[in-house]
Order: structure tokens, then C-alpha cells, then sequence
């Protein structure tokens, strides 16, 4: 009875078709995952265009402390235009991701840690969908929450890594 319990545990931890991020297929698909985040630190829209569909959907949900939250939902073309030049310095960084592949459907999902200028401004998960077209993976939706408490632990962990 506890083998069965521990499996059940176990198939809950990992998603279906998860697999480890260091392997050649989990590299592939982080690849346009960790351009987003290149892209964001050049603060370069065009750093974005090879690696979403065109019709990719982007979802944010803003956490406030006073738990009410704010849902926005917006294009690929929306989230690129508001890449804009600025002073600022820009970083963020993903914290374990998990990878999950099935066929030529895929999703990344992890915590992350958003910085500007070295200073952690909020954190969260994100989460991409993504799909394989061609042998090329692009990303088809993506969604993230945005909280500006409780980092102070992801950003230990992210500094660890």
C-alpha cells in the first residue's frame, strides 16, 4: 500500500513527458524560453520575432498583497512593443525549470526572479507553451504571475544557481 502511495506522489510531482532540462531535447526547448529572457535584457523586440508564433497569446496575472488580483491579457505584439531603449538594466532569471514534451507540444514551467538594475522588483512562475513546427520550437502562449512579496527566498535561489 505504501509503494502505490508513493507513486501516486510521485506521478503528481512531474508532468507527463517531463524531462531533464540538461538533455539535448530540454535544451531545445528552453532555447526560445532563454531568448525571451536575453531579449528583455537588450530590451530588443527583434531579439523576439524568431522564437513566438505570431498569433502567441501572453497572460499576466498581477498579485497584490491585498489579494486582489489583476488579469491582463495581451498579444506578442503588444508585450515586443513594450520593449523600449531605456536606462535601466534588466534581468530575469528562471529557477529550475521543469520541461515537459510530448510529441511536437511542449511547456516550460518555473519560478523566476525579475531584477532591475541588481535589485529584485518581483517574482513569480512562468509558464510557455510552445510548439514544434518544422523541427523549430516556438512559443505559443505564455503566462506568468507578478508579485512583488515573498522573493526575497526565490532571489536566494536564483543567486545559487
Amino acid at each position: 500500500m505504501i509503494t502505490a502511495a508513493v507513486l501516486a506522489l510521485a506521478l503528481q510531482a512531474a508532468p507527463s513527458g517531463a524531462v531533464d532540462p540538461t538533455s539535448a531535447e530540454g535544451a531545445a526547448v528552453l532555447v526560445p524560453v532563454n531568448a525571451v529572457f536575453d531579449a528583455l535584457a537588450a530590451r530588443s523586440p527583434a531579439g523576439l520575432d524568431a522564437h513566438f508564433d505570431p498569433a502567441a497569446r501572453l497572460t499576466v496575472v498581477h498579485e497584490r498583497e491585498d489579494g486582489q488580483n489583476h488579469i491582463a491579457r495581451i498579444t506578442f505584439q503588444q508585450f515586443a512593443g513594450g520593449l523600449a531603449p531605456g536606462p535601466e538594466r534588466l534581468e530575469e532569471v528562471m529557477i529550475a525549470p521543469t520541461v515537459a514534451i510530448d510529441g511536437d507540444v511542449a511547456m516550460v514551467w518555473g519560478q523566476y526572479v525579475f531584477g532591475i538594475n541588481g535589485r529584485v522588483n518581483h517574482c513569480g512562475i512562468d509558464h510557455f507553451g510552445l510548439a514544434r513546427t518544422n523541427g523549430v520550437w516556438k512559443i505559443t502562449s505564455l503566462t506568468w504571475n507578478q508579485r512583488t512579496h515573498g522573493c526575497e527566498t526565490l532571489d536566494a535561489a536564483a543567486s545559487a544557481q
